[in-house]
């Protein structure tokens, strides 16, 4: 008795391997914004612990700062972003800077800012790119 040998012939093979390379170059392009987008969460997060913490310092002491110490805000070494803050003692901003490589390895630069109203912008937008 023959057996029938079942498998796949060459060009089903090759099918499926256009089709999975097609899928790919769909979703990578969306995958790396998704990435950078998350990442910028880490400035977005801080800087409204910042914006927090200088509203409270205002309150204690009728001015704004400029320190980080003065606000107990420790930033980890490990973060993305470089923190400054810059005040007249009425208003302040806060900004955080990501500059190259930036978040998806391009030269464009992530930085955002936050001021004394609570309004937080993106300056340059490296999930854009």
């Amino acid at each position: 008795m023959k057996r029938a040998v079942q498998g796949f012939t060459l060009i089903e093979l090759t099918i499926i391997v256009v089709i999975v390379a097609v899928l790919s170059l769909l979703a990578i392009p969306r995958f790396m914004t998704s990435s950078t987008q998350s990442k910028q969460a880490e400035a977005q997060g801080i800087l409204k612990q910042i914006y927090t913490m200088e509203r409270a310092y205002f309150q204690a002491n009728d001015t704004y700062t400029e320190s980080m110490d003065d606000l107990d805000i420790e930033i980890l070494p490990n973060t993305r972003y470089a923190y400054s803050i810059s005040s007249d003692g009425l208003s302040f901003t806060a900004t955080a800077h990501c500059a190259a490589p930036g978040l998806d390895g391009d030269v464009t630069p992530d930085t955002w800012i936050i001021d004394d109203s609570g309004v937080m912008q993106c300056t340059s937008n490296d999930a854009d790119n």
